[in-house]
């Protein structure tokens, strides 16, 4: 069973990211859903939560702070975020639609097992909201064009809210690193392999006592027909479902004759 299309126009929209309450992502998505919706709410974190993945905050209180009309933060991770904003700070009037991001910095591939701005999205939809989450791939040493996210969102967010998919999914979309006017289109893709953590860095801190740093580097196959990686590394849009659903059918089917 999917869920009906969605009236943008009267909708009633949650925002949150990774990135922090003051990230450009951010700002940039408040001014596109600002001119497309009818209430914009933000609850987001106070400081950067980048790869804090699903991580749910419950050895401490958590504080919500107000800072704008209808714009919050708390002092916690993304999945808190839309805790508090469900359950505590639009309790009475439930958003619509959430949306996550923009992220700086793609979510492609097992990013999004990663990344609290998916997590954000992945929250909303296991609470039974419609869950978007957005991202804005860049180059290593290059400006984010953030301009191509601005230029393409509305029309992605205008198409996903007219159609409908299922409330066990959220929606992956990743803007590619190229100029607004260069993006090839939109695509529909497969969840692709990127695997973080490839590079590492060894040092001793001050008291002499040896780290190690996990960098960036990523092993990663742009090859693979119908990916996300593939579609954004052409210069298109990707818009991925993500299922909920973890269990795998035929290993399922095959254990339970094991153990019969």
């Amino acid at each position: 069973m999917s869920r009906p299309a969605l009236d943008l126009a009267s909708a009633r929209v949650l925002l949150a990211n990774d990135d922090g309450i003051q990230a450009p992502g951010l700002r940039l998505l408040e001014r596109v859903v600002r001119r497309l919706a009818r209430e914009v709410w933000v609850v987001a974190p106070e400081s950067e939560q980048s790869a804090a993945s699903h991580s749910l905050t419950m050895r401490r209180p958590l504080y919500v702070r107000k800072v704008g009309r209808r714009r919050y933060t708390v002092d916690g991770t993304p999945t808190d975020c839309i805790l508090l904003a469900i359950h505590q700070v639009m309790r009475s009037h439930p958003p619509d639609l959430i949306l996550s991001g923009i992220n700086r910095g793609g979510n492609l591939g097992e990013d999004a097992t990663y990344s609290g701005t998916v997590a954000a999205a992945r929250e909303g939809t296991m609470l039974g909201f419609p869950s978007i989450a957005l991202s804005q791939v860049y180059d290593d040493g290059q400006g984010v064009p953030w301009e191509t996210a601005e230029q393409w969102a509305p029309e992605i967010l205008r198409r996903l809210a007219g159609a409908s998919w299922p409330p066990t999914v959220l929606i992956n979309v990743n803007f590619p690193a190229v100029a607004a006017a260069e993006v090839t289109g939109i695509e529909v893709t497969r969840h692709g392999r990127r695997k973080i953590g490839g590079s590492m860095v060894e040092g001793r801190d001050p008291r002499g006592e040896r780290y190690f740093w996990i960098g960036g580097g990523r092993r990663e196959d742009r090859g693979r027909e119908g990916s996300d990686l593939e579609a954004v590394h052409r210069g298109a849009v990707s818009v991925s479902p993500l299922a909920l659903e973890l269990t795998d059918e035929p290993t399922l089917a095959a254990l339970t004759a094991v153990f019969s």
